[in-house]
């Protein structure tokens, strides 16, 4: 099978591209720049770079070419429902010159959620509109009704590897920079999922991708720990020994105040319907590994 993945020089982009490498697709990795060090990592990883700007799609039309499959990883943040809403109408046009059946994996998150109340999500959550994020959630039904084949992924927060745009990440750097501060509700709970055991699921989706048209998934481990915790078992695998400072969620930015609230999540349709299980079980089980794995990707 033929992939085009988008956001593919991106933190969880790079492990997705690799996964489907492995898996023997072959792929094609969407990127502004095919001349960096990011894009020419795909290479080694045995993705073809390929141009294009995701919200000029006269740039990449060509690459739906033979594609069989897409894969979204990225969200514009500029415009992210109108680059998404290119993304279907360009790749239901395709469709229309070709007659070619594209498989959509649209990813979206936990935190599309907002507050719901609910102290366990799973897929028939019903989730805020109004919240930060509830756009997502629109764009999620556009896509349901709009005819194309498609899965949709919602990963928990994501961790391991390079964690370049993981939280863990800034909980490392705040560490190191001798100033961690957690922001908003300090007993609020979150689900993870390692980045690896993330791009499994693509793999597992597009293994058979007609079997979960329609479909969608929630993606995270078992664990139950506050987000503080977390942020504690972090900052101490830094070397961090003194107190963290709590502040208001809305000093963190957008994303903080998104994520205010409990987001736990049960994976129990991954596990019936693609076979799925985490491998890696915590974050807490191995920060010290995850605090090297991140050392290392920030000084190559």
């Amino acid at each position: 099978m033929q992939i085009l993945v988008t956001g593919a020089t991106g933190y969880t982009g790079r492990h997705v591209t690799a996964a489907l490498a492995r898996a023997g697709h072959t792929v094609l990795g969407l990127t502004r720049n095919v001349g960096t060090p990011a894009a020419q990592a795909l290479t080694a990883a045995e993705v073809l770079p390929v141009s294009g700007d995701l919200a000029e799609p006269d740039t990449w039309r060509d690459h739906l070419t033979g594609t069989d499959a897409v894969v979204h990883l990225c969200m514009d943040p500029h415009d992210p429902t109108g680059t998404d809403r290119i993304l279907f109408a360009e790749i239901t046009a395709a469709r229309e010159r070709d007659g070619r059946r594209r498989h959509l994996v649209y990813t979206t998150g936990i935190s599309v959620f907002g507050r719901t109340g609910s102290a366990l999500m799973d897929e028939a959550t019903q989730g805020d509109p109004d919240s930060p994020l509830g756009f997502r959630l629109l764009l999620e039904k556009e896509l349901a009704s709009s005819g194309l084949p498609h899965t949709v992924v919602r990963p928990g927060f994501i961790y391991g590897g390079p964690a370049t745009t993981s939280m863990t990440a800034r909980w490392f750097a705040a560490a190191e920079n001798g100033g961690p501060v957690f922001y908003g509700d300090p007993a609020k709970r979150w689900s993870w999922v390692h980045v690896d055991d993330l791009a499994d699921v693509y793999v597992r989706i597009l293994d058979d991708p007609s079997a979960f048209d329609g479909d969608a998934f929630m993606v995270a481990d078992d664990q139950r720990l506050t987000a503080l915790e977390m942020q504690r078992t972090a900052v101490r695998a830094a070397g961090w020994t003194g107190e963290i400072m709590l502040a208001p969620a809305d000093d963190g930015g957008i994303m903080h105040i998104a994520a205010d609230q409990d987001e736990l999540v049960t994976s129990a349709k991954a596990h019936r319907l693609l076979g799925w299980r985490p491998r890696h079980v915590s974050f807490v089980d191995a920060p010290e590994r995850h605090y090297r794995a991140w050392k290392a990707a920030t000084t190559y």
